[in-house]
């Protein structure tokens, strides 16, 4: 089985490049497209909505930035990108939709190999492999 579209999840950190070089290489085996998803969550969601200000400017500039970061990622990469998403919004859920909405079949994201405490609260990598209608390859990154 080949993959024909793959999605690349990143936090866009020095570690994304660790994941995007596994994601070159599965897409030139695969000769497969890849497209690039950056996840901000809202800041609401940091202060439980309870923020008695606008706080619509600060989220807009965060866009902005995460826009340009994502840019300057893929160019880095080399290759041909099919589409980049910045989306904002709770990340398993906003990467699972996008998969869904562009008919993705394979799903990448870096995982740090937590235990304790972290592992018991769960990762990004465990919940976009818990409702991801394609294969999820989780790759450990080092620090």
């Amino acid at each position: 089985m080949s993959y024909q579209h793959i999605l690349l999840a990143v936090d866009l950190t020095e570690e994304s490049e660790q994941v995007a070089e596994k994601a070159v290489m599965l897409m030139r085996e695969n000769q497969a497209s890849l497209s690039l998803i950056h996840v901000i969550e809202p800041l609401s969601f940091a202060y439980g909505g309870d923020v008695p200000m606008d706080l619509s400017t600060i989220q807009d500039q965060l866009d902005e930035q995460a826009q340009q970061r994502l840019s300057e990622f893929s160019s880095q990469l080399s290759v041909d990108i099919k589409q980049t998403h910045v989306v904002t919004g709770h990340t398993s859920s906003e990467i699972h939709r996008i998969a869904k909405e562009t008919d993705i079949d394979l799903i990448i994201v870096g995982s740090h190999g937590r235990h304790g405490l972290s592992l018991l609260l769960g990762s990004t990598a465990n919940d976009v492999l818990h409702g991801a209608i394609c294969d999820v390859l989780a790759v450990r990154v080092e620090k």
